[in-house]
């Protein structure tokens, strides 16, 4: 994270992508991709979508309820939409949960909220 970024700040300056010269809007998301009338196990589907996001090149870890990526807003809405289409394109009514943290100016921050977190949890008192 560049050091000159204020946690605290309500507005940041929006950086440009080095490569595109765009600017870039740091997301993070917390994304569920399911089909629906498929039985009462989903592993092998849910996968299928896992498996695109992780071929994204995009940072990203999965938990028991949702699948985290982080990126540039145009490229995390990207991986959502090709994630979600290897279950659509199937004939699969497919449901999508989406919840997005925009926050232009930061970068890292699938690790970074944890280790602020823990930061917490565990100061002294």
């Amino acid at each position: 994270m560049d050091k000159s970024i204020e946690r605290n700040s309500i507005q940041q300056t929006v950086p440009n992508d080095p490569k595109t010269g765009k600017p870039y809007i740091n997301t993070v998301a917390a994304v569920a991709i399911a089909p629906s009338g498929t039985g009462s196990e989903l592993s092998e589907y849910v996968a299928q979508s896992i498996g695109v996001i992780r071929e994204s090149g995009l940072p990203n870890e999965t938990n028991a309820m949702f699948t985290n990526i982080e990126g540039d807003l145009d490229e995390v809405l990207r991986t959502v939409r090709d994630a979600t289409m290897v279950l659509a394109s199937q004939g699969y009514r497919t449901g999508v949960t989406l919840k997005l943290d925009i926050r232009p100016g930061f970068s890292g921050q699938l690790k970074e909220k944890q280790r602020l977190v823990n930061k917490i949890l565990n100061k002294p008192e």
